[in-house]
Protein backbone atom coordinates (compact mmCIF):
# COMPACT_ATOMS: atom_id res chain seq x y z
CA UNK A 1 0.00 0.00 0.00
CA UNK A 2 1.31 3.57 -0.98
CA UNK A 3 -0.05 6.83 -0.21
CA UNK A 4 -0.60 9.04 -2.79
CA UNK A 5 -0.13 8.44 -6.94
CA UNK A 6 3.05 10.39 -6.67
CA UNK A 7 4.52 7.79 -4.17
CA UNK A 8 3.33 4.55 -6.02
CA UNK A 9 5.37 6.02 -8.98
CA UNK A 10 8.74 6.39 -6.94
CA UNK A 11 11.67 4.53 -9.45
CA UNK A 12 10.20 6.03 -12.69
CA UNK A 13 12.83 7.58 -15.01
CA UNK A 14 12.90 9.10 -18.64
CA UNK A 15 12.55 6.35 -21.19
CA UNK A 16 10.70 3.61 -19.15
CA UNK A 17 8.71 1.15 -20.54
CA UNK A 18 4.95 1.27 -19.00
CA UNK A 19 2.16 -1.24 -20.44
CA UNK A 20 -1.22 0.72 -19.15
CA UNK A 21 -4.58 -0.90 -18.82
CA UNK A 22 -7.79 0.67 -20.06
CA UNK A 23 -10.10 0.72 -23.67
CA UNK A 24 -10.18 3.73 -25.08
CA UNK A 25 -11.16 5.26 -21.57
CA UNK A 26 -13.08 3.09 -20.12
CA UNK A 27 -10.80 1.55 -17.30
CA UNK A 28 -7.66 3.26 -17.77
CA UNK A 29 -5.36 4.76 -14.99
CA UNK A 30 -6.20 8.03 -14.99
CA UNK A 31 -5.23 9.17 -11.57
CA UNK A 32 -1.46 7.35 -12.28
CA UNK A 33 -1.58 8.64 -15.28
CA UNK A 34 -2.04 12.33 -14.40
CA UNK A 35 0.49 11.45 -11.73
CA UNK A 36 3.29 10.33 -14.30
CA UNK A 37 2.47 13.66 -16.63
CA UNK A 38 3.75 15.58 -13.01
CA UNK A 39 6.82 13.98 -12.43
CA UNK A 40 7.67 14.88 -15.98
CA UNK A 41 9.31 12.21 -17.23
CA UNK A 42 10.00 11.88 -20.82
CA UNK A 43 10.94 10.16 -24.04
CA UNK A 44 8.58 6.84 -22.72
CA UNK A 45 7.61 3.65 -24.10
CA UNK A 46 3.74 3.02 -23.82
CA UNK A 47 2.10 -0.37 -24.41
CA UNK A 48 -1.60 -0.01 -24.41
CA UNK A 49 -4.35 -1.29 -26.83
CA UNK A 50 -5.01 2.54 -28.08
CA UNK A 51 -3.10 5.94 -26.71
CA UNK A 52 -6.21 7.95 -24.95
CA UNK A 53 -8.35 10.48 -26.64
CA UNK A 54 -7.21 13.96 -27.80
CA UNK A 55 -7.07 15.64 -23.77
CA UNK A 56 -7.62 12.61 -22.22
CA UNK A 57 -5.80 9.34 -20.59
CA UNK A 58 -2.47 8.67 -22.60
CA UNK A 59 -3.65 12.11 -24.88
CA UNK A 60 -2.36 14.23 -22.28
CA UNK A 61 1.00 12.87 -22.13
CA UNK A 62 1.13 12.62 -25.89
CA UNK A 63 0.24 15.84 -26.26
CA UNK A 64 3.20 16.67 -23.89
CA UNK A 65 5.62 15.08 -25.92
CA UNK A 66 6.45 12.72 -23.25
CA UNK A 67 5.50 9.34 -25.34
CA UNK A 68 8.31 8.54 -27.94
CA UNK A 69 7.14 4.81 -29.12
CA UNK A 70 3.70 3.39 -28.85
CA UNK A 71 2.81 -0.03 -29.22
CA UNK A 72 -0.86 -0.31 -29.99
CA UNK A 73 -4.21 -1.83 -31.85
CA UNK A 74 -5.39 1.21 -33.39
CA UNK A 75 -4.81 5.03 -33.46
CA UNK A 76 -8.51 5.74 -33.33
CA UNK A 77 -9.67 9.03 -33.46
CA UNK A 78 -6.49 10.60 -31.53
CA UNK A 79 -5.74 12.96 -33.96
CA UNK A 80 -2.71 13.93 -32.15
CA UNK A 81 -1.83 10.64 -32.35
CA UNK A 82 -1.82 10.66 -36.06
CA UNK A 83 -0.12 13.92 -36.50
CA UNK A 84 2.94 12.47 -34.59
CA UNK A 85 3.37 9.35 -36.43
CA UNK A 86 3.05 10.28 -40.04
CA UNK A 87 4.94 13.47 -38.97
CA UNK A 88 7.97 11.64 -38.06
CA UNK A 89 7.62 12.51 -34.39
CA UNK A 90 6.47 9.03 -32.60
CA UNK A 91 7.32 5.54 -33.39
CA UNK A 92 4.15 3.47 -33.29
CA UNK A 93 4.11 -0.39 -33.75
CA UNK A 94 0.74 -1.19 -34.83
CA UNK A 95 -0.02 -5.24 -34.14
CA UNK A 96 -3.68 -6.92 -34.30
CA UNK A 97 -5.38 -6.43 -30.96
CA UNK A 98 -6.06 -9.80 -30.17
CA UNK A 99 -1.94 -10.24 -30.34
CA UNK A 100 -1.65 -7.51 -28.50
CA UNK A 101 -3.73 -9.14 -25.67
CA UNK A 102 -1.81 -12.45 -25.67
CA UNK A 103 1.86 -10.72 -26.13
CA UNK A 104 1.56 -9.22 -22.93
CA UNK A 105 0.05 -12.33 -20.99
CA UNK A 106 2.47 -14.19 -22.55
CA UNK A 107 5.45 -12.18 -21.42
CA UNK A 108 3.66 -11.82 -17.71
CA UNK A 109 4.10 -15.99 -17.81
CA UNK A 110 7.64 -16.13 -18.63
CA UNK A 111 6.33 -16.73 -22.38
CA UNK A 112 9.25 -15.51 -24.47
CA UNK A 113 7.53 -15.96 -27.85
CA UNK A 114 4.26 -17.86 -29.82
CA UNK A 115 2.81 -18.63 -33.05
CA UNK A 116 -0.79 -17.17 -34.36
CA UNK A 117 -2.03 -17.21 -37.23
CA UNK A 118 -3.23 -13.55 -37.05
CA UNK A 119 -1.39 -11.68 -39.61
CA UNK A 120 -0.20 -13.79 -42.01
CA UNK A 121 0.00 -12.74 -45.04
CA UNK A 122 -0.12 -9.03 -44.11
CA UNK A 123 2.31 -7.02 -43.57
CA UNK A 124 2.00 -7.53 -39.58
CA UNK A 125 4.16 -10.87 -41.14
CA UNK A 126 5.80 -9.88 -44.22
CA UNK A 127 7.03 -6.84 -43.01
CA UNK A 128 6.91 -3.29 -44.38
CA UNK A 129 4.36 -1.82 -41.81
CA UNK A 130 5.91 2.03 -41.38
CA UNK A 131 7.24 2.41 -37.61
CA UNK A 132 8.30 5.36 -37.90
CA UNK A 133 7.91 8.72 -41.13
CA UNK A 134 9.90 11.07 -42.42
CA UNK A 135 8.65 14.58 -41.70
CA UNK A 136 7.48 14.51 -45.58
CA UNK A 137 5.18 11.52 -44.90
CA UNK A 138 8.09 8.86 -46.50
CA UNK A 139 8.90 5.28 -44.30
CA UNK A 140 12.27 6.36 -42.27
CA UNK A 141 11.83 2.78 -40.65
CA UNK A 142 9.69 -0.20 -41.28
CA UNK A 143 8.76 -3.24 -39.16
CA UNK A 144 11.05 -6.57 -40.43
CA UNK A 145 9.55 -9.73 -41.39
CA UNK A 146 8.91 -11.96 -38.72
CA UNK A 147 9.89 -15.78 -39.26
CA UNK A 148 6.64 -17.90 -40.64
CA UNK A 149 6.37 -21.66 -39.92
CA UNK A 150 3.49 -24.39 -40.90
CA UNK A 151 1.86 -26.30 -38.14
CA UNK A 152 -0.78 -28.77 -39.70
CA UNK A 153 -1.05 -27.13 -42.82
CA UNK A 154 -1.40 -24.04 -41.65
CA UNK A 155 1.18 -20.73 -41.64
CA UNK A 156 1.68 -18.87 -38.28
CA UNK A 157 3.71 -16.04 -37.22
CA UNK A 158 6.12 -15.53 -34.54
CA UNK A 159 5.30 -13.10 -31.81
CA UNK A 160 6.99 -12.08 -28.68
CA UNK A 161 5.97 -11.42 -25.53
CA UNK A 162 5.93 -8.31 -23.83
CA UNK A 163 7.66 -7.18 -20.67
CA UNK A 164 8.00 -3.59 -19.38
CA UNK A 165 9.95 -1.52 -16.54
CA UNK A 166 6.20 -0.43 -15.23
CA UNK A 167 2.50 -1.07 -15.72
CA UNK A 168 -0.31 0.91 -14.46
CA UNK A 169 -3.83 -0.34 -14.11
CA UNK A 170 -7.33 0.62 -12.53
CA UNK A 171 -9.25 -1.71 -10.36
CA UNK A 172 -12.76 -1.79 -8.65
CA UNK A 173 -12.10 -3.38 -5.65
CA UNK A 174 -8.43 -4.57 -4.43
CA UNK A 175 -7.29 -5.50 -0.99
CA UNK A 176 -4.06 -5.16 0.96
CA UNK A 177 -2.29 -8.66 -1.21
CA UNK A 178 -2.53 -6.65 -4.46
CA UNK A 179 -5.67 -8.98 -5.28
CA UNK A 180 -7.83 -7.40 -7.90
CA UNK A 181 -11.34 -7.92 -9.37
CA UNK A 182 -12.39 -5.42 -12.27
CA UNK A 183 -15.35 -4.25 -13.50
CA UNK A 184 -17.33 -5.62 -15.83
CA UNK A 185 -16.11 -4.26 -19.17
CA UNK A 186 -13.33 -1.99 -17.55
CA UNK A 187 -11.98 -5.02 -17.25
CA UNK A 188 -10.21 -5.12 -20.93
CA UNK A 189 -6.41 -5.30 -21.37
CA UNK A 190 -5.93 -4.70 -17.43
CA UNK A 191 -5.33 -7.75 -16.01
CA UNK A 192 -2.98 -8.51 -19.31
CA UNK A 193 -1.09 -5.21 -18.79
CA UNK A 194 -0.79 -5.86 -15.24
CA UNK A 195 1.25 -9.10 -15.63
CA UNK A 196 3.17 -7.83 -18.03
CA UNK A 197 5.18 -4.82 -16.21
CA UNK A 198 8.03 -5.88 -13.97
CA UNK A 199 6.54 -3.08 -11.32
CA UNK A 200 2.88 -3.08 -11.44
CA UNK A 201 0.68 0.03 -9.79
CA UNK A 202 -3.30 -0.36 -9.10
CA UNK A 203 -4.84 2.10 -8.50
CA UNK A 204 -8.28 0.83 -6.55
CA UNK A 205 -11.69 2.48 -6.31
CA UNK A 206 -12.23 0.50 -3.11
CA UNK A 207 -9.81 -1.52 -1.01
CA UNK A 208 -11.19 -3.60 1.13
CA UNK A 209 -9.48 -6.44 3.78
CA UNK A 210 -10.62 -9.40 1.87
CA UNK A 211 -11.78 -10.61 -1.11
CA UNK A 212 -13.68 -14.36 -2.07
CA UNK A 213 -10.88 -15.94 -3.80
CA UNK A 214 -13.43 -17.06 -6.46
CA UNK A 215 -14.13 -13.13 -6.83
CA UNK A 216 -10.37 -12.19 -7.66
CA UNK A 217 -9.43 -11.72 -11.36
CA UNK A 218 -6.00 -10.82 -11.22
CA UNK A 219 -4.00 -12.50 -7.87
CA UNK A 220 -2.17 -10.21 -5.94
CA UNK A 221 1.70 -12.00 -7.25
CA UNK A 222 1.34 -9.63 -10.02
CA UNK A 223 0.97 -6.16 -8.32
CA UNK A 224 3.20 -4.60 -6.49
CA UNK A 225 1.87 -0.98 -5.60
CA UNK A 226 -1.76 -0.23 -4.56
CA UNK A 227 -3.21 3.31 -4.21
CA UNK A 228 -6.62 3.64 -2.84
CA UNK A 229 -8.47 6.34 -5.02
CA UNK A 230 -10.58 9.41 -3.05
CA UNK A 231 -14.82 9.16 -4.16
CA UNK A 232 -14.07 11.96 -6.22
CA UNK A 233 -11.37 10.20 -7.97
CA UNK A 234 -13.18 7.11 -8.09
CA UNK A 235 -16.18 8.99 -9.47
CA UNK A 236 -14.43 10.96 -12.11
CA UNK A 237 -14.82 9.17 -15.32
CA UNK A 238 -15.08 10.01 -18.59
CA UNK A 239 -17.41 9.07 -21.39
CA UNK A 240 -15.74 8.56 -24.98
CA UNK A 241 -18.82 8.29 -27.03
CA UNK A 242 -22.28 9.08 -25.68
CA UNK A 243 -24.80 7.51 -26.89
CA UNK A 244 -28.47 8.12 -26.32
CA UNK A 245 -31.75 7.43 -27.64
CA UNK A 246 -34.92 9.49 -28.12
CA UNK A 247 -38.50 9.22 -27.48
CA UNK A 248 -40.33 7.72 -30.67
CA UNK A 249 -43.33 9.80 -31.47
CA UNK A 250 -46.25 9.55 -28.76
CA UNK A 251 -44.56 6.56 -27.66
CA UNK A 252 -42.32 6.01 -24.29
CA UNK A 253 -38.39 4.74 -23.77
CA UNK A 254 -37.49 2.11 -21.89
Amino acid sequence: MVATAEEALAGVRDGASFAVGGFGLSGIPNVLIQALYNTGVTGIAVVSNNCGVDGGGLGVLLAAGRIARVTASYIGDNKEFARQYLGGELEVELTPQGSLAERLRAGGSGIPAFYTPAGVGTPVADGGLPLRHNPDGSIALASPPKEVREFDGRQYVLEYGIRTDFALVRAAKGDRHGNLVFNKAARNFNPLAAMAGRVTIAEVEELTDELDPDEVHLPGVFVHRVVVLTPEQAADKSIERRTVSTPSAGGTTR
